[in-house]
């Protein structure tokens, strides 16, 4: 596909310019003068010569927004981290090759972890070119890639990893076939990873939570949300899990609301993840005025074996709504949190056409917890400090997980 000529190029500058001035929730959250700032960077966009350095380019000018759930990407070759685009986590290791990215979360039934990736496995190269910190390493979708990696015992490993394209053309997601694992632990206690949540109305995964909670019934649980790339409302499922009633989660206001003001307590209320088709019917009507707006509240599942006995897992890439699902468990104290501070990184986000296949991704709503705090910039503490250990990791030991179950056999 050949890249855009000057006259193109301007174009879609200036539409994800008036995209960002006319969607962006808030635009004076930041104090920032957008429209400055864009002036000033035009002619260095308007001059790149390949693709890559012109979605760069976009990308830095968008930052400077300071908020996260910002990007410029092209639709028809659109390329993600590897936390969305091969459901595996990287963090910096200081390994005998060097300083390197090691592979820390790998979910299973995802990319990586198909292609036989696992967590401690240092990356050497990708397609033969040695990737070091701080270069970030992003993925084509519908590529494959040649991965070396050394493994735990010092060997090295060449890994043909496939990515998939998106089946969902807003925005490059991959969404692996199995999102909900879970076994039994010693000393009753049930063990849920979850490592995102697809869908807008999280049907299946919210079904897939409470079949794997309700099959292992056991009395105490573990929920694991390291690494999970966030979602939809399928995280309600897992805060209903927590209690027995109907309880104030948070809510989500769009940008007129932000300029013009509101209350609470009279945004549509959301408090029911339904089970099929008919069940969205209704839903369609209640909200199709709310735009960004609306409230949400746990789904009243009633009393459970476990309920104070819930240890939540969650680390510095458990962002989105992994953090509704943290900061609920924090303000109500229905599981004690163990892992590292989860990133912050937690507003309503949609994507825009701005020509040419070329798409921009702009927070559109702002997330308040029931208690009024908002976590975009802030992120969630844990009760419990437990950062990954990377030497153990490294030779497959997991410390966080063997941490999360010593406090859960505690409670």
């Amino acid at each position: 596909m050949a890249f855009l000529n000057e006259a193109e190029r301007k174009s879609v500058y200036w539409n994800v310019v008036r995209t960002t001035e006319k969607k962006f929730a808030d635009p004076k959250l930041k104090g920032v003068d957008f429209g400055a700032l864009a002036r000033a960077d035009e002619e260095a966009a308007v001059a790149c010569t390949n693709a890559e350095e012109f979605e760069q380019r976009i990308n830095s000018l968008l930052q400077k927004l300071g908020t996260s759930h910002l990007g410029f990407f092209n639709g028809i070759r659109p390329r993600s981290s590897g936390r969305i685009a091969i459901a595996a986590t990287f963090t910096k290791f200081e390994s005998p090759d060097g300083t390197r990215w090691m592979f820390q979360d790998v979910h299973p039934g995802g990319v990586a972890a198909r292609a036989g990736i696992r967590p401690g496995d240092v990356l050497l190269e990708v397609n033969g070119k040695e990737v070091v910190p701080p270069e970030a390493t992003t993925f084509a979708l519908g590529q494959r890639y040649e991965i070396v990696a050394r493994r735990a015992d010092g060997s090295t490993a060449q890994i043909a990893v496939d990515v998939p394209h998106s089946k969902e053309k807003s925005r490059p997601l991959v969404v692996p076939d199995q999102v909900v694992t879970a076994r039994k632990l010693d000393g009753n206690i049930a063990y849920v990873q979850v490592s995102m949540f697809p869908g807008v109305l999280g049907m299946d995964v919210a079904r897939d939570i409470s079949r794997a909670i309700s099959d292992l019934d056991c009395s105490r649980l573990i929920i694991d949300l390291r690494g999970n790339t966030g979602g939809g409302i399928g995280c309600l499922r897992l805060m209903s899990q927590m209690c027995s009633d109907r309880r104030g989660v948070g809510y989500s206001v769009g940008r007129k609301l932000i300029e013009d003001g509101y209350d609470k307590e009279k945004l549509p209320q959301f408090d029911k993840i339904p089970t099929g088709k008919l069940g969205v019917v209704p839903l369609i009507f209640r909200f199709a005025l709310a735009g960004r707006s609306v409230a949400v509240f746990t789904e009243s599942l009633g009393a459970k074996a476990h309920h104070g006995r819930v240890v939540l897992l969650v680390n510095e890439h458990s962002a989105s709504a992994c953090e509704m699902v943290a900061a609920f468990a924090s303000e109500y104290g229905t599981a004690t949190i163990v892992g590292t501070k989860t990133p912050g990184r937690l507003v309503a986000a949609s994507s825009f056409k701005v020509g040419h296949g070329y798409r921009i991704a702009l927070p559109v709503g702002d997330y308040f917890t029931w208690h009024g705090t908002r976590l975009e910039g802030r992120g969630v503490k844990p009760d419990v400090d437990a950062p990954v250990d990377l030497r153990r990791l490294a030779r497959g030991q997991d410390s966080q997980f063997d941490r999360a179950v010593a406090v859960c056999v505690s409670l």
